[in-house]
């Protein structure tokens, strides 16, 4: 990242004394968005001002003094995406391709850098959020080797520089003994570049992903497919490595009624809130790629003892990151269940429509929005107060123009 670490404090050690002038840098009418902005109006707060991310990448935005801004995830954005990507990807850039997340990655660290050194520059502006903290999060790579440091169980990685495509790649997996491997975009989301990667005995190749191969390009698809041929395996992996690549041992999950099953927990202010079963019949639990919320509570009771350990290793994750008030882990339950291993921290990994905190928990009846508030909102505030989830949400106040936020 160009930008330098930013000398904001913690607010997951100190709450505000007074009710925040919330900004959300985010994509306007995205359900993200949309989804924060009601949870501020279930507390009592003024409707939060936008700013687009746009505005932010082109540089054309003025804080406003006292705004406390949060930082929502790019995505889902085609003119957004337009700027990052298409530089790198040039006339070949369509919003489905998987290439290019190095030059994207590139333009949303700047970016963030320019936003941090903007806020500083503004009396009484913070960041609900560290620019550098995020930016390591979405370098895989570099996120892995900040939680095994911190003796943070993670899976086994090839180790070593990136390969630089399928031969090398080929020849560091013989020679590490590793014939099942996870392949991943250093720096992809949402499943985006992923390789659930299997050799067998004779020298069998079988790659299960969500990446679609056609015409020399890469583009993600909703569908998971298997390539059973070195060829296509080798040229997948080939277009994905001038980007980077993430190479981990491919962990058995546990299972739920015959599917595949890992968590994502998401950590507020230090505290496992929420936590929520993806299971699939393939080897990628993505909601999106047709997985399912599996059962919570036939979790914990195969756990049993052990799940307050699943929930300590996810706390234990988001401890890397200590001025990221709110982070997405992804826990791999192994053994039946009995332990844990991270697979990812996300930055934005709180888009859980409808799920409401862990029964005892400190954001029980809240979701992953009003958890963060509530543990952001002074105690003495009103606005504080959990809201009913039985009573009706306020009156529904129209949204500032996003200009209100420059």
């Amino acid at each position: 990242m160009t930008a330098a670490r930013t000398s904001l404090a913690p607010l997951t050690a100190a709450p505000l004394t007074t009710a925040p002038r919330l900004t959300v840098v985010g994509n306007p009418g995205h359900r993200r968005v949309t989804l924060f902005a009601a949870a501020a109006r279930a507390a009592g707060l003024p409707e939060p001002a936008v700013l687009p991310w746009l505005d932010v990448l082109r540089g054309d935005y003025r804080l406003a003094p006292g705004a406390l801004l949060r930082i929502e995830s790019p995505g889902e954005d085609e003119a957004v995406d337009r700027l990052l990507r298409g530089p790198a990807l040039g006339e070949g850039y369509a919003p489905t391709r998987v290439e290019g997340t190095a030059a994207w990655y590139e333009g949303l660290t700047s970016a963030l850098g320019r936003l941090a050194r903007a806020v500083q520059e503004t009396p009484g502006a913070r960041l609900l959020a560290d620019p550098a903290e995020i930016a390591v999060m979405f370098d895989k790579r570099r996120a892995h080797r900040l939680l095994a440091a911190a003796g943070v169980p993670v899976p086994r990685t090839l180790g070593g520089e990136s390969p630089s495509g399928w031969a090398e790649l080929k020849e560091r997996l013989a020679a590490a003994g590793l014939r099942r491997v996870f392949l991943k975009a250093a720096h992809g989301s949402s499943a985006a570049g992923v390789l659930a990667l299997e050799f067998g005995p004779r020298g069998q190749v079988q790659a299960t992903t969500s990446v679609e191969l056609a015409d020399g390009q890469l583009h993600n698809s909703l569908r998971v497919r298997r390539y059973r041929s070195e060829a296509e395996a080798a040229a997948v992996v080939d277009l994905l490595a001038p980007d980077g690549l993430h190479v981990e041992q491919w962990v058995p999950k546990a299972s739920q009624r015959e599917r595949a099953a890992d968590l994502r927990v998401v950590v507020v202010a230090g505290r496992a809130t929420h936590a929520v079963v993806r299971t699939s019949r393939h080897p990628m639990t993505n909601l999106h790629l047709g997985g399912a919320r599996g059962d919570l509570e036939l979790a914990r009771a195969a756990a049993g003892p052990a799940w307050p350990e699943l929930m300590a290793v996810a706390e234990r994750a988001a401890a890397c990151f200590p001025h990221s008030p709110m982070v997405g882990v992804d826990v791999l339950p192994t053994g039946g269940w009995r332990r844990g291993l991270v697979g990812e921290v996300n930055a934005f990994g709180d888009l859980l429509p409808g799920l409401t905190g862990l029964a005892g928990g400190p954001a029980e009846g809240l979701d992953t929005y009003g958890a963060q508030l509530a543990a952001l909102l002074p105690r003495s505030c009103p606005s504080s107060r959990r809201p009913d989830p039985a009573s009706p949400p306020p009156p529904h106040r129209p949204a500032p123009p996003t200009g209100a936020a420059r």
